[in-house]
């Protein structure tokens, strides 16, 4: 019979994975049965690795077939509901069309029998602009009046409906109503703004605490600045003590010190170049994705870790972003290509490993991470009773090339994770997840100062990532439920990589107990 104590950690991810789908659930609700369907795409994606996982703890292993299996079924419920979640979408467009032609009309004829007043309200008067200039002190200056004027007749009642405007830093701020989609309207706005004012202003869609549309110009010299020299001389520095550090890992994995043997750096060679290929892969992950969206992205900040040789790299955005899908889009698809070699490294290295392989690992290591310990009791089986296990050097890269992706999507900042919360999220939820995630890493720090991992990872977070990425040019549309989907998947599988065995659930599994 199994309890929570026994089985802490097979619990909280099951729990988290719960109550995800649950909060999923209540939040797809509100969007009626296209939002229940993109809830069961998530589902379809989640449900063979609870069910895998759940198996394992039951001591039901499957085998390499019955993994493909699940995977197999889960892509083919996936494509399912999707083609269900297209079919409804257009007939749900084409409710949306008629709807928004009703209350255009209604709204035209209302304007037209108060035309006074309609132009009273559109045409207010710059509102705070002195205190507001005040407060923000002689070196910032307002928009000029001139070219207000030329912003304030780019909105219109088929986009957005001005009502108020406030100085707003070298721009301006304009509430009001808006009238249209999202996306479609800040395409027209921006297209009208362009066609007035050229590359002068950048025009953002976002949202007020109170949830209502806003717009607000500012000019385009607050543009992301390119990559200055410095900044690129301090790149070269930390890819050079990136080099030596990773080095320096894959030697002490081989059993030897570089730093006291120099002589044996071509040993660690091999190995240095398999953990880069998965570093590597990440930052092209970015790219390929960033270059779709026509976006910029600065030179990696590759950061050194003594442990696991890297924690991988920062980088930022050198152009603004046009909207939270594209934000989704970027953050996501490093992870995934990085995760994915990682992925295929860690099963090839566990299929490649024999009793005589090269590396004799304590069988206690692999219960570190749940996934690991799943994949590796499913392949090896019971090999990982022995005190020793035999294991080829691309499991090791795998499983380190996993845990550095893990830690680049904890929900926190300006880590992938952290950027894919706020493409799916918003804002607020992004900051509620930084705090929960600093607080988290903070106490398994000071629970386990052996690994010295947490604590570095909570330093390089609060001085160079703890701040969210500037909003998007168009902030209020939201990604679809797809990648909802695929965000609390990629979430989950961290969980899994970074949670470890309960010792309870080791015994009884056979992992390191011998």
């Amino acid at each position: 019979m199994f309890n929570s104590s026994e089985n802490f950690a097979l619990i909280a991810i099951l729990s988290i994975a719960f109550i995800v789908l649950i909060w999923g659930y209540n939040r797809a609700k509100s969007y009626g049965k296209l939002g229940i369907l993109a809830w069961l795409q998530s589902v379809a994606l989640m449900t063979p690795w609870i069910l895998f996982f759940v198996l394992f703890a039951l001591g039901i292993y499957l085998n390499f077939i019955g993994i493909i299996f699940l995977l197999i079924s889960s892509a083919v419920a996936y494509i399912y509901f999707g083609n269900r979640l297209r079919a409804e979408g257009q007939n749900e467009i084409l409710k949306k069309l008629a709807q928004k032609r009703i209350e255009t009309e209604n709204e035209e004829k209302n304007l037209n029998s108060q035309p006074e007043n309609s132009a009273t309200e559109n045409n207010k008067p710059l509102l705070k602009s002195q205190s507001e200039s005040e407060k923000i002190g002689p070196e910032i200056m307002p928009i000029k009046e001139e070219d207000l004027n030329i912003v304030k007749g780019i909105f219109g009642i088929d986009t957005f409906f001005a009502t108020e405007t406030i100085a707003y830093q070298e721009g301006a701020i304009f509430k009001g109503n808006l009238r249209g989609d999202a996306d479609i309207v800040h395409e027209k706005l921006t297209a009208k703004l362009r066609e007035k004012l050229g590359d002068k202003y950048r025009l953002f869609l976002v949202e007020t605490p109170e949830g209502k549309p806003v717009v607000i110009i500012l000019p385009s010299t607050n543009d992301p600045k390119p990559t200055t020299l410095g900044e690129k001389n301090l790149a070269l520095v930390l890819f050079l003590a990136t080099v030596f550090t990773t080095l320096e890992a894959m030697s002490l994995l081989q059993g030897f010190d570089l730093v006291n043997n120099w002589g044996r750096y071509t040993e660690s060679v091999p190995l240095t170049l398999g953990l880069w290929i998965i570093l590597i892969g990440h930052e092209i992950g970015h790219r390929l994705v960033a270059e779709r969206y026509n976006l910029r992205l600065s030179i990696p900040f590759f950061i050194p870790n003594w442990q696991i040789a890297s924690f991988g790299a920062i980088t930022r955005f050198e152009s603004l972003i046009p909207n939270r899908t594209a934000l989704f889009d970027v953050a996501f698809a490093g992870p995934a290509l990085g995760g994915i070699i990682s992925l295929l490294m860690l099963v090839s290295g566990l299929y490649l490993s024999h009793s005589g392989s090269e590396f004799q690992i304590p069988s206690t290591f692999f219960q570190g991470s749940i996934l690991v310990a799943c994949l590796a009791k499913v392949i090896l089986g019971s090999s990982l009773e022995s005190a020793t296990v035999g294991i080829h050097p691309l499991m090791a890269l795998g499983w380190l090339g996993l845990v550095i992706t893990a830690l680049n999507l904890l929900p926190a900042g300006q880590l992938d994770g952290g950027r894919i919360v706020q493409a799916i999220y918003g804002r607020k939820i992004a900051r509620r997840t930084s705090i929960a995630t600093l607080i988290i890493l903070g106490i398994v720090a000071i629970a386990n100062p052996a690994n010295s991992i947490p604590l570095y990872w909570v330093i390089v977070i609060l001085f160079l990532q703890r701040d969210l990425e500037r909003p998007s040019l168009n902030e209020l549309t939201e990604p679809d439920d797809t990648r909802a989907g695929w965000a609390l998947f990629a979430l989950f599988l961290t969980l899994t990589v970074l949670i470890p065995l309960s010792p309870s659930l080791a015994t009884r599994l056979g992992i390191g107990i011998y």
